[in-house]
């Protein structure tokens, strides 16, 4: 065998070997999540548990669908992922579009501005105070409004489309068709896996997002399902400081009739809130790793 031939060999080996690593390390510990979850809270308190529940119990999960309002949040969360990544989508799309036309008067200054904002933020203070002269605050509209654009996102689209045959586009052009047209009938079929990627990365902020449902909203039946399991573990992990920090015995009984603790509790809202994401990452996946290269090979 030739030293090019077991060099290339060794290559593929240790790649695999890194590719086996690196499943594992996020594997592995997502199934330690997953055994706490079903094992009883007062019993993962011992330690001890691996990948596989040792006292099983499904009191953690009666325990986070017990909440209150937890449908609406549900339904709050489903409305403002669909919507958020639909409608951001489609805007941020057509911002990178109009940012790749080479005619567009002040394309440069645009550029600027929106690569500007990536650097400095203005704060919380200033950013609710913002909202509040909008009338955005306690409605649902400031889960959608104010996150319908990210500079990133804008910039990986623009790259993306950038890469398009700019032969067909000007083809186009030629034959009377306007930008609306092109951008719509062209560009968006052709760069499904970028959108898609860009959907995914939206979706998912939309979705795990509790700050603003915390922060800037009041109204219990307009909190997301986020923010309400966020909440939820904030009482649990106050009430268990409390029986901890008093010596009563009616503590300790109190205590010993605990099967959720708020570690147990923390580890069953994750797999909740990873759920409907690990359920639709399936059907974009085949899209997901070409548009996340998008940029990195140049002709």
């Amino acid at each position: 065998m030739s030293n090019s031939m077991k060099s290339s060999t060794a290559l593929r080996v240790l790649n695999s070997a890194l590719i086996v690593l690196f499943c594992l390390a996020i594997i592995l510990p997502f199934l330690h999540v997953l055994a706490i979850s079903l094992n009883s809270g007062i019993d993962a308190q011992k330690g001890g548990i691996g990948f596989w529940p040792r006292e099983w119990s499904v009191e953690n999960y009666t325990e986070v669908f017990k909440q209150d309002n937890l449908l609406n949040g549900l339904f709050i969360s489903i409305f403002r992922t669909v919507v958020g990544t639909v409608v951001g989508v489609a805007l941020m799309s057509m911002a990178a579009y109009a940012m790749t036309i080479k005619t567009l008067p002040g394309r440069k200054a645009i550029t600027f501005f929106v690569f500007f904002t990536m650097l400095f933020s203005g704060g919380t203070v200033p950013y609710y105070l913002v909202l509040t002269e909008l009338n955005l605050t306690n409605t649902i509209w400031v889960y959608i409004i104010p996150s319908l654009y990210s500079v990133t996102n804008i910039l990986l689209l623009r790259t993306s489309f950038n890469q398009l045959p700019f032969s067909v586009i000007e083809a186009a052009r030629i034959d009377g068709c306007s930008e609306f047209k092109i951008f719509r009938s062209i560009v968006i079929p052709m760069s499904k896996p970028v959108l898609a990627t860009i959907s995914l990365f939206t979706a998912v902020g939309h979705w795990n997002d509790w700050y603003a449902g915390s922060f800037f909203v009041r109204d219990a039946s307009l909190k997301p399902l986020a923010t309400l399991l966020q909440e939820m573990l904030t009482r649990q992990a106050a009430l268990s400081d409390i029986l901890l920090r008093n010596s009563g015995s009616m503590a300790y009984a109190q205590l010993d009739k605990m099967t959720v603790t708020s570690d147990s509790l923390q580890m069953a809202t994750i797999i909740v809130v990873m759920l409907p994401m690990i359920a639709i990452y399936p059907f974009i996946q085949k899209y997901f790793v070409k548009g996340i290269t998008v940029g990195s090979i140049k002709e």
